[in-house]
């Protein structure tokens, strides 16, 4: 069974930097890629960045390119989202979800995690 677990939300400044992260159970390695997706108020979800299991392909919303990176410590099975240069358009609650298919559609995605809350105020 997959679960995902997410943590590292909270408040920060404009520009400021946030590092969530997601546990994941083992199960995900029968699972072809993982990622993370966010849902601000009154707007549809959308993909932010998504890597593959094994670690060597990664996509990225043009949204976040350059100030998002997404890793994944395979040893403890955590997927990482580290957060630079935020803006206010990036406050949303930010879900780990887990799939088979090499795309940032969060509709491909059968495994969802809880999310957890990102808000960036000026």
């Amino acid at each position: 069974q997959v679960q995902l677990v997410e943590s590292g939300g909270g408040s920060v400044q404009a520009g400021g930097s946030l590092r969530l992260s997601c546990a994941a159970s083992d199960y995900i390695y029968s699972l072809g890629y993982i990622g993370w997706f966010r849902q601000a108020p009154g707007k549809e979800r959308e993909g932010v960045a998504i890597i593959s299991t094994g670690g060597s392909s990664t996509l990225y919303a043009g949204s976040v390119k350059g100030r998002f990176t997404i890793s994944k410590d395979s040893a403890k099975i955590t997927l990482n989202l580290q957060m630079n240069s935020l803006k206010l358009e990036d406050t949303a609650m930010y879900f780990c979800a887990a799939g088979n298919v090499f795309t940032l559609r969060p509709g491909e995605y059968p495994y969802w995690g809880q999310g957890t809350q990102v808000t960036v105020s000026s």
